[in-house]
């Protein structure tokens, strides 16, 4: 079992591993791979849930999972650990080209310096993929219904819906990307329940794509082009440079009366 110095982290972490957890896990584990697919350069790091590779389905070399704690991890060949904190990751600024973040900002006390962290190490261009859980389906009204247990462990109040997480980005120059909603079947904690509604998956995606339990959405790092400007005197000398090469091509009036009066 996973342990975390954090404990929503690492009460997640064990949920997952109920009926109701795999099957939101299993619709993450597959848009994610999509999102991630294509993704290219030299460094990619997956922050919290280092127990759950969302990182398979990508081609990058170098793989890094960033935790609090790795109690009980098998680590794949190709990943390096990383012991780090989202609020302050220990990675150079402008050094990873792609980062996800599964349910992370919803388990932390501050998540905008989660976001701004992200946004800092990310390169130009560098994709940033966020997993969550919902505020406005209705697993996430389950939540605020007094005397009744929430399903997801995450409460209510610190679910981070997608209109707040898009003004967020909006401060720090990330451009959303793509994103999906899913899993909305009724909060039931069993697999035959969560069977029996599984027809709501396509009617959900039809009729109200919105009100999914969960969520994940890419976004990439927009940094505004930078044209160096030199100093205004250089410009100057060089109009007059050519103004000057212009006069010193021109004849003169009186060659040209002179030729026209040998004419």
């Amino acid at each position: 079992m996973f342990v975390s110095d954090q404990p929503l982290i690492g009460e997640l972490a064990g949920w997952l591993e109920t009926p109701a957890g795999q099957y939101v896990q299993n619709w993450e584990q597959k848009k994610t791979n999509g999102m991630v697919a294509n993704a290219f350069g030299y460094h990619a790091v997956q922050v919290g849930l280092p127990h759950w590779d969302l990182l398979a389905a990508n081609r990058i070399p170098h793989k890094i999972l960033a935790g609090s704690c790795f109690e009980g991890l098998a680590l794949p060949p190709d990943r390096s650990l990383l012991l780090a904190e989202p609020e302050q990751l220990p990675l150079e600024s402008q050094s990873v080209d792609l980062l996800i973040l599964p349910h992370v900002l919803e388990c932390s006390n501050n998540p905008h310096q989660v976001l701004r962290e992200a946004e800092r190490v990310l390169v130009p261009e560098g994709r940033l993929v966020i997993s969550g859980f919902n505020p406005l389906s209705l697993w996430g009204l389950q939540a605020r219904v007094p005397g009744v247990e929430p399903l997801a462990p995450v409460p209510a109040h610190m679910q981070v819906s997608l209109p707040r997480l898009k003004d967020w980005f909006k401060l720090l120059s990330l451009e959303i990307d793509r994103g999906h909603f899913g899993c909305y079947a009724a909060p039931c904690a069993t697999q035959r329940w969560l069977q029996r509604w599984s027809f709501m998956e396509a009617a959900g995606d039809r009729w109200w794509p919105v009100c999914g339990a969960v969520y994940v959405v890419a976004a990439v790092k927009r940094v505004a082009a930078v044209r160096l400007v030199g100093p205004a005197w250089k410009n100057k000398k060089k109009r007059r440079m050519r103004r000057a090469a212009v006069v010193a091509n021109q004849p003169r009036q009186a060659d040209v009366s002179r030729q026209q009066q040998g004419s």
